[in-house]
């Protein structure tokens, strides 16, 4: 099957009243970036979606990186011809003999969105239906569940033909709602709740902290590996900030608060993204945390972790349960990675109970007890690794001279 071009919807995006320019001109700046090196397509923006020329450009490669750009709800292969109602006729036939098996049913939909057409979509579902059905003897119609809905959308600038409607990303395009920092473990959850923030349109800066040499090099290769990943559905390179935590973590146990640990660890993390954050111009922190999964994620510990920062805490996966965010992370990609057995710092140093509904006010008594945190907090930041990771697509293509990712 030869399409002319392909159709790209949006989702969200045409809700945005005044902003919607700005949100389409983004949408087709990522378009374009994910489909660099395909240099034959001519893009044609118009009002809630984008159009596709092919000019010979094979669909299925195009498709495949479609998929996962922020921002598109679905797009469509077609066929695209005059508003003549006979070479619309000829697009469906030439549609339907090009399918890979003839099927037994079939209907025609179609949407008159440019009213000055002679003919009103009911016509035109009976004009070309019929016209099919002479062409194929056994073909019969159903309305209700057709094996193939042969589609027809009249538009002023021509009619599409088409048949298949395929599902993106949804959301904002990249970017578009600001920044924010990820604080991502080795674990399936904070995966999942970077990309579902970047669906957003949020960009990111992923934070992770390691307790070397209690923590291996392994571990860190790890969550580099999900940050790649999480780069690939970016489309743009990826920074890591990369926290030595384990002065502070080894200081927290030596305050011999056990049950408090794991409270005051996920406090201190949250003060240096904080500044982390401020340095790099990020208004919120996203983390993957789930409602009542473990002790640091009940509703009292959230609370009183949360309250050791004035950023917004965005958390996507707070109501999912844990099968719902490893059906995400095998979607995704990740989830092979962070099942990997390599330990971060958050399995470090574990109390056999840890508190699952802390007292702010002995929390912040017992940190006042350490009175040189606030320097080694400093200290972590001032510390801190960088990284910008691009996908290995990227780093395969640079090697050969070439750039075939997005």
């Amino acid at each position: 099957m030869i399409y002319d071009k392909v159709i790209v919807r949006y989702g969200e995006l045409v809700m945005k009243g005044r902003n919607r320019n700005q949100f389409e001109k983004r949408m087709l700046q990522q378009t374009k970036l994910a489909l660099r090196g395909f240099e034959s397509l001519t893009y044609a923006k118009s009002f809630g979606r984008l159009t596709i020329s092919l000019n010979g450009a094979p669909f299925e490669a195009i498709s495949e990186r479609l998929k996962d750009v922020f921002g598109i709800v679905s797009f469509s292969p077609v066929i695209l011809v005059d508003n003549e109602l006979e070479k619309i006729q000829a697009a469906a036939l030439q549609l339907m003999n090009g399918l890979e098996q003839t099927p037994a049913t079939f209907k025609v939909s179609a949407k008159r969105a440019w009213k000055p057409f002679v003919h009103s979509s009911q016509e035109m579902n009976h004009l070309v239906g019929s016209h099919v059905l002479r062409a194929f003897a056994d073909l019969k119609v159903d309305v209700r569940k057709p094996e193939v809905e042969l589609r027809v959308d009249t538009y002023e600038e021509g009619t599409f033909v088409y048949n298949k409607v395929i599902a993106g990303a949804g959301g904002f395009p990249f970017g578009s709602n600001g920044k924010a920092m990820l604080l991502l473990s080795g674990g399936i959850d904070s995966p999942v709740a970077g990309w579902m923030a970047m669906r957003k349109g949020l960009k990111l800066e992923a934070v992770h902290f390691h307790s070397y040499p209690f923590t291996s090099d392994k571990a860190k290769e790890k969550v580099i590996d999900l940050a790649r990943r999480l780069s690939y559905y970016a489309g743009a390179p990826l920074k890591l900030h990369l926290v030595p935590f384990t002065e502070i973590q080894t200081r927290l146990v030596q305050a011999r608060q056990d049950s408090l640990m794991i409270t005051m660890m996920r406090r201190a993390m949250l003060r240096i993204t904080e500044q982390l954050a401020e340095r790099n111009e990020a208004g919120g922190i996203v983390t993957g945390e789930s409602l009542g999964q473990v002790a640091s994620q009940t509703l009292s510990s959230m609370n009183v972790i949360g309250r050791a920062t004035v950023l917004p805490l965005l958390k996507p996966l707070l109501m999912m349960d844990k099968q719902e965010i490893i059906n995400e992370a095998v979607k995704i990609g990740t989830f092979e990675t962070s099942i990997l057995p390599y330990e971060d710092c958050c399995t470090l140093f574990l109390p056999k109970s840890p508190s699952t509904n802390p007292n702010l006010n002995v929390v912040e008594r017992a940190e006042k007890n350490i009175p040189e945190l606030e320097q080694m907090l400093l200290t972590a930041v001032e510390g801190t690794e960088v990284l910008e990771l691009t996908p290995e697509a990227q780093a395969s293509a640079e090697k050969a001279g070439e750039d075939e990712w997005f």
